[in-house]
């Protein structure tokens, strides 16, 4: 049975002839009606227990064996592929729901609509996972559940079924498309996918799991291991790309030719094949761009490009990928989308690896998908606005067409992001909001039953109160969704109109009338009252959901957030997470509760889970640091003094910060905070690299906080515990982080970074001198301390009056010609140049600062003191 369930994975014609392949077969061939009619497979689904519960009134259940598990795997994918076919991947399909029910029980109903309109109504509420409700207008979700049961059931039997997990992954990432916020899926599952990569059979089946793992991690918001996911499936299909430069126009106009953005990629030969692709003759049609200065694509001038395996590929000419390929180029193009920001420069280097697929359509899905992202990415200019609007409307008319087959259309679907009908058109009424076209966006959403959009569309026309009137009408029965429409038409009473909405719907009803209750006129003038109200909804929303809305309680503990009221807070979100925990952004805020609540081990965990579901959170990273460094004052009564940090802690919150930065190279506080905690733990290499950022993103805001002279005097002080011996190490440095090891760095960090932007801090002179003078370079430490008094004393007009500042003075002058008295006769006296005389700078020092103060502090007891360092000075020569 393997080869054959390896067959029915990557949609290839089984071997064999015996039952099982002959099922696969009608499966891969989209030919779904003959299976599920089958009477083999009509008697291995009446064993199934449960497969009808709450779509049918009774089923008798036989006990069902081993044998029946191939063919069952056979029809849950059946069930899953005309689910698709329906709502992503069209044409219609000729069977409905209450068809297949008829089929497995034996009875048939006089009114099928009727019966249709029943089964996929009772079918949503078992379609909403962990509390997120499914989409309500999705066309025969009760196809979608019969497969879920299924394959659930497979897996509650063990069933010896090799690719079991990688069908479980399939229909875990097609639920997530029916729900508004993404849910996680077992880490077992995850595990088992990922265990059947290495025992794949070929190389191609190998990069699809990859593939689809990481697409998973995308919907997730995991950008770190999807991308990984990416790149491993791109290696396991031995597909060669190179980012790289082309000479080439852009333009109609354009006279000179200028280095343009190119992807190169080929394909490796498939076994059997001769490297051609064949082009398919049913792809959507790709829109002309028909613009009066940009060409349709890049006209390259050159003939060559890239380096190495691909330099014999010509820009211009680049051969069709296989479409396996075509869509991993389409996903790693979608994993920059996420997790780069959005400018010209991403979206540049982003259509190189969209334009490389679009130019060559070899499936339909892979090429609906390329010019869907390539829409995407021409929303952001102006030039190209146009025909990424009409290129979306067109996509989405062309797919109940019958212009390709649906086994074309069916057989890369699973190693794509294409989007369902729905959320194509809901990208297409966003795509009229940006451009202020507001009342076309508000007809696709109302048509859609989108009512949140819906709503956000009336508040951008100021219609505030016409929104809550559409969401009360929904709530209270005198405006009914479509699904309720057809079932019991408009005369129905509210109460079996409720029942019918589905508890997880009417509860993000009630979350939306908290959001509107919240941003109403009313509010500023009475914000007391406006969030009062909001707590009441979002509180009913808990209670309609039977406790599983956690947008009900992210609501609850943001608003309680925002009243500074963490007490009430911390439940809210806890609540909120232990349903779905993939909300970053509502683990930081409870870690932030719970940080001002003094309740440092539980804002640590919260801080942990936050930064696991989103690695590149810089603010998460950097609060989970702090947390280590406070977790000492854990039950320590007010008042008293809590005991040290823990090194263990100190370690902690380095690693912490020093992840964070990974996505946050420009935040200087950050750095800073790196820069300490790293001194602490002993990494004085990274605690210099840390300084060198603050001095680079700071010299030219605030001097003063650019530097730490504390950091720079430890660092010092770690260097100079080595022995010069005449400028070589007595033996080769085993650590970066002290003597030899780090003098390198810290010299570097001197001379490169902080030397030519800061020149008015005494300490750093001072630090610098030190580090000269363990060098033995005794003139150079003369001129930075002399340097360091200039900068404390010389240019400080407050010596002149403010006593207090001049005795300070005094006492500066005194050891800096204790200083030059101790390197003075190091220094090799040069013929002729009197400056370089110690005594003669220190009697310019003491004689002109006298001559500054004389008028002010002549009288003062100090002043004797500075006459008598001077006709000592004096004396000397």
């Amino acid at each position: 049975m393997s080869t054959t369930e390896w067959a029915l994975a990557t949609s290839k014609a089984p071997e064999g002839s015996d039952r099982p392949a002959e099922l696969v077969g009608q499966v891969v061939k989209a030919d779904f009606q003959p299976v599920l009619e089958s009477d083999d497979v009509k008697a291995a689904l009446k064993r199934v227990p449960k497969l009808l519960d709450g779509l049918q009134d009774t089923m008798d259940v036989d006990s069902a064996g081993e044998e029946d598990y191939a063919t069952l795997l056979a029809a849950a994918v059946a069930l899953q592929h005309a689910f698709v076919q329906a709502n992503w991947t069209g044409p219609d399909l000729k069977f409905t729901p209450a068809d297949v029910v008829a089929w497995i029980t034996g009875t048939d109903s006089s009114d099928k609509d009727a019966a249709n309109t029943k089964l996929n109504s009772a079918a949503l509420p078992y379609l909403t996972l962990l509390g997120e409700p499914a989409y309500h207008l999705a066309a025969h979700p009760a196809l979608f559940l019969l497969s879920v049961r299924i394959l659930k059931y497979l897996a509650d039997k063990k069933a010896t079924l090799v690719t079991l997990p990688w069908w479980r992954l399939r229909s875990h990432l097609v639920h997530l498309a029916l729900l508004d916020e993404a849910v996680p899926l077992d880490d077992e599952i995850v595990g088992d996918v990922g265990a059947l990569i290495p025992s794949a059979p070929d190389a191609d089946t190998a990069a699809m799991l990859s593939l689809e793992l990481g697409l998973l991690h995308y919907k997730l918001g995991q950008d770190k291991p999807a991308n990984n996911a990416f790149l491993t499936a791109a290696r396991a299909s031995g597909l060669e790309f190179e980012l790289t430069g082309a000479m080439g126009k852009r333009t109609k106009f354009q006279t000179q030719d200028h280095s343009q953005l190119l992807l190169l990629a080929e394909s490796r030969k498939r076994d059997g094949e001769d490297g051609k692709v064949v082009p398919s003759k049913g792809a959507p049609e790709a829109l002309k761009l028909n613009d009066d200065t940009l060409l349709e694509q890049t006209e390259y001038t050159s003939t060559t490009g890239g380096s190495g395996a691909l330099s014999h590929l010509d820009p211009g000419n680049q051969p069709a990928l296989h479409p396996l390929d075509q869509a991993l180029l389409l996903s790693l193009c979608l994993n920059q989308a996420n997790s780069s920001p959005s400018h010209g420069l991403t979206i540049q280097q982003m259509m190189p690896f969209v334009q490389r697929v679009v130019t060559h359509p070899t499936n339909w899905s892979v090429h609906t998908t390329a010019l869907i992202l390539r829409a995407r990415l021409e929303s952001h200019r102006s030039r190209t606005v146009e025909r990424s609007a009409l290129q979306l409307a067109a996509l989405i008319d062309q797919m109940p067409t019958s212009d390709s087959e649906p086994t074309e259309r069916l057989q890369y679907f699973h190693q794509l992001p294409l989007p369902s009908k729905w959320e194509m058109e809901k990208e297409l009424a966003k795509r009229y909001l940006s451009l202020g076209v507001i009342r076309s966006a508000l007809d696709i959403f109302t048509r859609l039953e989108m009512w949140e959009d819906a709503v956000a569309c009336l508040q951008h026309m100021e219609r505030e109160a016409e929104a809550e009137r559409i969401v009360r009408d929904l709530l209270e029965g005198r405006k009914l969704e479509s699904d309720v429409v057809q079932a019991m038409g408009r005369a129905s009473l509210s109460d079996a109109r409720r029942e019918k909405l589905g508890w997880a719907r009417e509860a993000k009803l009630w979350c939306l009338l908290g959001d509107l209750a919240l941003n109403s006129d009313d509010a500023p003038k009475n914000p007391t009252k406006a969030r009062e109200t909001a707590i009441e909804y979002y509180n009913k929303a808990w209670e309609v959901s039977r406790h599983s809305s956690s947008r009900a309680q992210r609501s609850l503990g943001t608003l309680y957030t925002s009243a500074q009221d963490f007490e009430a807070a911390v439940p809210a979100f806890r609540h909120a997470l232990a349903i779905n925990p993939l909300y970053a952004h509502a683990w930081f805020t409870l870690g932030v509760c719970l940080m001002r609540l003094g309740r440092w081990a539980e804002a640590r965990d919260a801080f942990k889970r936050q930064v696991g579901v989103a690695e590149d959170d810089s603010e998460g990273w950097n609060n989970l640091a702090a947390v280590y460094l406070r977790m000492n004052e854990e039950g320590v009564p007010e008042g008293e003094k809590p005991p040290p940090v823990s090194f263990e802690n100190k370690q902690l919150a380095y690693h912490a910060l020093r992840s964070g930065l990974r996505s946050s190279y420009n935040n200087w506080r950050m750095w800073a905070n790196y820069m300490v905690v790293a001194i602490d733990v002993g990494e004085l290499n990274e605690a210099a690299r840390a300084q060198a950022r603050v001095v680079e993103e700071m010299f030219d805001k605030d001097p003063v906080v650019a530097v730490d002279p504390d950091v720079l005097d430890k660092l010092v002080d770690s260097v100079t515990r080595d022995e010069w011996n005449g400028g070589e190490p007595a033996q080769p440095p085993t650590t970066s982080n002290e003597g030899w090891g780090l003098y390198p760095v810290v010299d570097r960090l001197f001379e490169k970074t902080i030397l030519p932007r800061i020149s008015d801090n005494p300490r750093v002179w001072r630090a610098h001198a030190r580090l000269l003078r363990w060098k033995e370079d005794w003139a150079g430490a003369i001129d930075d301390y002399i340097r360091a008094y200039r900068a404390e004393v010389a240019d400080d007009e407050r010596v002149e009056r403010d006593v207090k500042r001049w005795r300070e003075a005094v006492n500066s002058i005194e050891d800096l010609v204790a200083t030059l008295e101790q390197l003075g006769p190091r220094v090799p006296k040069v013929e002729g140049k009197k400056g370089g005389d110690w005594r003669f700078q220190a009697r310019g020092i003491v004689r002109t600062f006298m001559g500054r103060t004389r008028n002010a502090f002549e009288n003062e007891p100090e002043w004797d003191r500075l006459k008598d360092l001077l006709d000592e000075l004096k004396r000397a020569d």
